[in-house]
């Protein structure tokens, strides 16, 4: 029998937009977000087309910008690489990075576009944090947040240790639990609950930082 109260909810505008089949998982994206959007359907396919259709609109309105900009686009920024000139990058990747004021210390992460440079995500900060759970964290998050849009595209990392953690699905840090961290060790086991309850095919490489550059998601902090 169809489960008629069964609720599924599109964040536009919060933390990590997307769509979401538990009321308390989007209200944890939009709680306290500075002009935050949700909205509930009834169905899980009427929830992803509103998630399309919107997405549709943002690249329609992003299409001028990037005409008008597309000499200037195309010119590395002074002292940065230009991604264009190594063909073995794949430039509709996504790369994610972490960022450790201390260690341990406060923690954030996020993820963008290769090619339009767009942050996708952008999680914390986390206290009494380390580097290495953030670049966990942020492999995770961009796997389940493709799986969510129905996406598919290659993850670049910088952290040798975060994406052994992912494909060996387990973490290995020294890191003492405590009440001031605690949102962090939450946040590391359901990113290990969903390793372990998700297939995935996603390509994760190696961001080669001594031919490239710095990973295009870093934070900029060294």
């Amino acid at each position: 029998m169809a489960n008629y109260n069964k609720r599924y909810y599109v964040v536009w505008k919060g933390r990590v937009p997307g769509v979401y089949d538990n009321l308390d998982d989007a209200m944890e994206q939009v709680d306290n977000f500075p002009g935050a959007m949700f909205k509930s359907y009834d169905s899980p396919q009427a929830a992803a087309e509103a998630y399309r259709r919107s997405e549709v609109r943002e690249d329609k309105k992003d299409l001028g910008n990037i005409l008008l900009n597309s000499s200037r686009a195309n010119i590395p920024a002074s002292g940065k690489p230009d991604y264009f000139s190594f063909p073995e990058i794949d430039l509709n990747g996504w790369a994610v990075d972490a960022s450790c004021l201390g260690n341990p210390g406060r923690m954030e992460y996020r993820g963008i576009e290769l090619m339009s440079g767009r942050e996708l995500f952008r999680v914390g900060p986390f206290e009494k944090s380390t580097n290495n759970i953030g670049e966990f964290l942020a492999i995770v998050h961009a796997l389940a947040l493709m799986q969510q849009t129905g996406e598919s595209h290659t993850i670049y990392s910088d952290s040798v240790t975060g994406m052994a953690w992912v494909r060996n699905r387990k973490i290995k840090t020294q890191l003492t639990r405590e009440p001031a961290n605690e949102k962090c060790f939450k946040m590391m086991e359901r990113a290990l609950s969903w390793l372990n309850t998700h297939h995935y095919s996603t390509r994760i490489l190696k961001w080669q930082t001594e031919r490239w550059g710095e990973v295009p998601a870093d934070f900029g902090r060294k």
